[in-house]
């Protein structure tokens, strides 16, 4: 299983993602692909986030039972603690945050 979730990026974007998984919510694509498929849409994200931003989530042979990355201008950033991919926030004003918009 493969969910991409996009919010502010281009319609062309949009667009990419649709043609290999199903929208089942504005901005929420999901579908069942292989690993070099989910590669070549992350790298298809990348190149044409933009302003917005990105997750994706996959299922994979892990603890948790699924791995993410994100992109783009977010608050929440994955964080490995003891084996686990945990999300982390910046805190609202911090200087970090400011850097990242």
């Amino acid at each position: 299983m493969l969910v991409i979730v996009v919010e502010n990026v281009p319609d062309r974007l949009r667009g990419r993602l649709a043609v290999w998984l199903i929208e089942i919510r504005a901005g929420v694509y999901v579908g069942d692909l292989s690993a070099k498929v989910r590669e070549m849409l992350w790298t298809t994200c990348e190149e044409g986030i933009e302003e917005g931003n990105a997750i994706m989530a996959w299922s994979t042979n892990t603890e948790s039972g699924f791995d993410f990355l994100t992109l783009g201008k977010n608050r929440r950033l994955p964080v490995e603690f003891d084996g686990l991919k945990l999300v982390s926030f910046h805190p609202v004003g911090d200087k970090k945050d400011e850097n990242a918009l």
